[in-house]
């Protein structure tokens, strides 16, 4: 199965051996300080988003973990389909709302995933 995605700068540094550590649907969301000293106009979500179609995360995410500790990185939906494709993530791998939903049912807790 291959997915269309959109990945940053900051995903590429995410290379190697990982596992599904956690699963969620409609996740909330809450900008990483990195994020907001980047990007000062996120720091107007320092409190959360809680889950559902206005949340960057979109309708799934499937988080990251390496050696039993969240990576903070995530596979997850988009509120933005027209970004896949596209080098606009902070750093996540983003797939559309249809295609993160498919690969949720798809991959278990503790499935190994090779970023590449």
């Amino acid at each position: 199965m291959r997915y269309g995605v959109a990945v940053g700068e900051e995903g590429r540094t995410l290379k190697g051996k990982a596992s599904i550590g956690r699963k969620e649907v409609w996740p909330s969301w809450t900008p990483t300080a990195n994020m907001m000293e980047r990007k000062p106009h996120l720091r107007q979500y320092a409190g959360g988003v809680s889950g559902g179609p206005h949340n960057p995360l979109g309708a799934a995410a499937l988080y990251l973990y390496r050696d039993g500790h969240d990576s903070m990185f995530r596979l997850h939906g988009t509120n933005e389909p027209w970004t896949i494709g596209q080098a606009v993530s902070s750093g996540c791998i983003r797939l559309t709302n249809e295609d993160v939903v498919d690969l949720y049912k798809r991959t278990p807790v503790g499935t190994e995933v090779l970023v590449i």
